[in-house]
């Protein structure tokens, strides 16, 4: 059944506006998508300079030239999106469904689990990695794990389960993530962007330093002042030591947003 007859009047709302969401938001968007993004009250990215819900925290952010303005309603969705912008609204029980209706609603909080998406929610509802089932709580589920699968479209059951392992990059895996030592608030000691070595010290939570295991540059670092619990990522080492990747969307955000464009196009022209 066709969704609708003109893409470029087709409303997508994305949950989520994380490193993965922020790929996705970008790619629809510059498909002339009408894209929306709705955040909880204090999200928390370690890729922050690509990622749209740092729109929530300043007010307006920079994704590779697209830019993210926070706002207090729905009924700014429009006029935000003519102007060329992604608007980003606080609304973690998704209270703008009712007054916006959008066509698409992904969910791409990647939380492992689902956090109340359903079926019923728009005419396409997309879930994104483990934790969803398609043909029962959404339409379909794109596959986020690392590997020969990645980006491919589910039409009946889930997403292989969390692993627990970051991907691997130039043979680092858990060596490259960065975690909180004990709860508390955290504090940055570095920018995304530096280079670090092996012992460096990046952040504290209270008196614990966060300290770097391998070289290279530091791709992630949660803000400074946000609450974190023990084993929190707190932050991403890129072994590779290019400082530009550290601010552009990477190679697994962009095919996750083709998955997203392609999953909308079947529909709209089946």
């Amino acid at each position: 059944m066709r969704m609708h007859s003109s893409l470029t009047d087709l409303k997508v709302l994305i949950r989520g506006g994380g490193e993965m969401a922020s790929g996705i938001a970008h790619r629809l968007f510059r498909s002339h998508l009408r894209v929306a993004i709705t955040e909880v009250a204090a999200p928390l990215a370690v890729r922050r300079a690509v990622s749209f819900c740092e729109a929530v925290w300043d007010g307006v952010c920079t994704v590779e030239g697209l830019t993210g303005r926070r706002v207090q309603t729905a009924a700014e969705f429009d006029p935000v999106i003519d102007r060329g912008e992604i608007p980003v609204l606080v609304d973690p029980e998704l209270g703008c469904l009712d007054s916006w209706r959008p066509h698409v609603l992904i969910d791409a909080t990647v939380a492992k689990r689902n956090l109340g998406t359903h079926r019923d929610m728009a005419e396409l509802v997309i879930g994104f990695g483990p934790g969803f089932t398609a043909g029962a709580d959404v339409d379909l589920v794109v596959e986020t794990n690392r590997g020969h699968d990645l980006g491919r479209l589910i039409f009946t059951g889930a997403a292989e389960p969390n692993t627990g392992v970051p991907g691997t990059t130039a043979g680092y895996t858990l060596e490259r993530v960065l975690r909180a030592p004990a709860a508390g608030v955290f504090e940055a000691a570095a920018e995304i962007g530096d280079p670090v070595e092996p012992g460096q010290v990046v952040a504290r939570v209270g008196g614990d330093p966060v300290t770097v295991q391998i070289p290279g540059v530091l791709r992630g670092l949660l803000r400074s002042g946000v609450p974190v619990k023990p084993g929190l990522k707190a932050g991403d080492v890129d072994p590779r030591g290019e400082r530009r990747t550290c601010f552009t969307i990477s190679e697994k955000a962009r095919a996750l947003g083709g998955s997203a464009l392609e999953a909308i196009l079947m529909r709209c022209n089946s």
